[in-house]
């Protein structure tokens, strides 16, 4: 039987192979939702022009691309589970020495910011209680490669019931927010104010 993780790296490898390089081939509904997610995690480093990142369950890159297209200047490390997406990333960006891919968290370097984008969602047979333990270690591994701070998205366990997935994961925004302001920082946000099923937490950290 194959591991969550095994599992996980081929769900996302048929979402590629089906969808190509598009929203929809990292999971997502649509551009514009992909597009307001970003909106809402860039608020981490909104005041900032210049800084490198690290983008947790990166895909092929778009993040990168939507921060480059509203004029940031950024070093930019994509880190993935998945060698297909880090491979795609790659041949996108060919010849970009600012963004870089890896499957390889021991590859990154401690970085200014961090984000992910709806990589806690896909959680496919795993326990709710198991995959919050899964939740709260890469929690971990991005405070661990911040200096300033991180930001999250989550489907939120107030999304309407009739269209929730098995599958997926819905997290207790309130159970996030609390455990961020005891293990991370005293300077945390919770943003669930923005139409769509999910919320963003921002986590700044305060400089020592």
């Amino acid at each position: 039987m194959m591991s969550n993780k095994e599992n996980l790296k081929s769900y996302f490898a048929e979402k590629l192979e089906k969808h190509g390089a598009s929203p929809m081939g990292v999971d997502y509904n649509s551009v514009e939702a992909q597009i307001q997610r970003f909106e809402v995690l860039s608020r981490i480093f909104s005041d900032k022009s210049e800084f490198s990142l690290l983008d947790f369950g990166s895909g092929f890159g778009s993040m990168y691309d939507f921060l480059v297209g509203r004029g940031h200047r950024l070093e930019y490390f994509g880190y993935d589970i998945s060698e297909p997406m880090v491979e795609k990333g790659r041949e996108i960006h060919r010849g970009d020495d600012n963004c870089k891919f890896s499957s390889d968290y021991d590859e990154i370097p401690v970085v200014d910011f961090a984000v992910l984008s709806g990589t806690l969602n896909i959680r496919l047979d795993m326990a709710n209680s198991e995959w919050r333990k899964q939740v709260l270690e890469i929690l971990h591994m991005m405070d661990k490669k911040t200096r300033f701070g991180f930001s999250f998205n989550m489907l939120t366990m107030y999304s309407d019931k009739e269209k929730m997935k098995d599958y997926l994961y819905y997290g207790d925004p309130g159970f996030y927010f609390d455990y961020c302001k005891k293990e991370f920082s005293r300077n945390v946000a919770l943003l669930h104010d923005y139409d769509l099923y999910d919320y963003t937490i921002l986590v700044r950290k305060i400089p020592s």
